[in-house]
C-alpha cells in the first residue's frame, strides 16, 4: 500500500468509515458519529440596558469608539465620525439617512457592482449596518442586509458600525440562533471584536494588519427602550482617540 493509500485510509478510520467504495464512489458510514452534547446556556434574562452597558465595557476595553444615541440623533453622529473622511463606502443596501449628514463623496458597493480593491483602499471609511451583536464578548456580526461585502469592512482603515439595540444578546449560542432565524448560517459572515489588532514576531502590537485599525460603534436605542444613567452615557460616549 503506497503512502496515499495509507492516508486516505486513516482519514476514512477517523470519520467512521470503513470498507469498499459503494455505488455513489465514496466509502459509507459504518458507524454513527458520537453526540455533541448541546448543555451550554443559549439564553439569558439581563435587560436590554445591561446588555448595553456590557457591550460598550468590552468595546472600550478593545479600544473601540462607543456612541449611544437615538435614532434622530444617528446621522449627526455618524458624520462627526467621519470628520476625518473626504470619502465613504457603503453598502448599496443601507438607509442613506444614516450618512445624509456626511459632506464628502459617497460610494456604494454591491455584489452586482462592486468597487475595486484600490478604490476600497483609498476611502477614508465604511459605514454599515449590523446583524446582531456579543455584549458578553464586544462582538458584531456583520452578515446580510446593511453589512454588504466582506471586502468592505476588511480593507478601509476606519469602520463605523450601526449596532441597535434590540440585537445585541448576551451570549455566543444566542448570535447564533439569530444568524440561523434569518437565513445566514451557511452566508459569509465577519465576525469583530475591536478593531484589527495583532502581534508580531518581536511581540509588537500592530494595528490594521487583517482589518480595520479604527472601529466606532454607535448604538441605536428606541424611543421605548430606557435611557442610559448619565454615569453610563458618558462611557459609552467614550472616544479612543480622546486617550491617545
Amino acid at each position: 500500500m503506497d503512502a496515499r493509500s495509507v492516508i486516505l485510509e486513516r482519514i476514512s478510520s477517523s470519520l467512521g468509515r470503513t470498507g469498499r467504495l459503494n455505488a455513489e464512489g465514496y466509502v459509507p458510514i459504518t458507524a454513527p458519529a458520537p453526540e455533541v452534547p448541546h448543555a451550554y446556556r443559549t439564553a439569558s434574562d439581563l435587560s436590554t440596558e445591561r446588555l448595553i452597558e456590557i457591550f460598550a465595557d468590552r468595546l472600550a476595553d478593545y479600544n473601540a469608539g462607543v456612541a449611544r444615541v437615538s435614532a434622530a440623533e444617528l446621522p449627526a453622529t455618524v458624520a462627526r465620525l467621519l470628520d476625518e473622511a473626504d470619502d465613504i463606502v457603503i453598502p448599496a443596501d443601507l438607509d442613506r439617512a444614516w450618512v445624509g449628514e456626511f459632506a464628502g463623496r459617497v460610494l456604494t458597493d454591491s455584489r452586482e457592482e462592486p468597487q475595486p480593491v484600490d478604490v476600497l483602499n483609498a476611502v477614508g471609511a465604511v459605514v454599515t449596518g449590523s446583524t446582531t451583536a456579543i455584549a458578553d464578548t464586544g462582538t458584531i456580526c456583520l452578515s446580510g442586509p446593511h453589512c454588504g461585502r466582506r471586502v468592505i469592512t476588511l480593507v478601509p482603515d476606519h469602520h463605523v458600525c450601526v449596532v441597535r439595540a434590540a440585537d445585541i444578546v448576551e451570549i455566543v449560542p444566542q448570535a447564533v440562533a439569530r444568524l440561523q432565524e434569518a437565513g445566514l448560517s451557511t452566508a459569509p459572515q465577519t465576525w469583530a471584536s475591536g478593531p484589527s489588532a495583532t502581534v508580531d514576531i518581536e511581540f509588537e502590537r500592530v494595528a490594521g494588519v487583517h482589518g480595520p485599525r479604527r472601529l466606532d460603534v454607535v448604538i441605536v436605542v428606541d424611543e421605548d427602550e430606557p435611557e442610559a444613567h448619565a454615569g453610563t452615557q458618558a462611557a459609552a460616549q467614550a472616544d479612543p482617540r480622546d486617550s491617545a
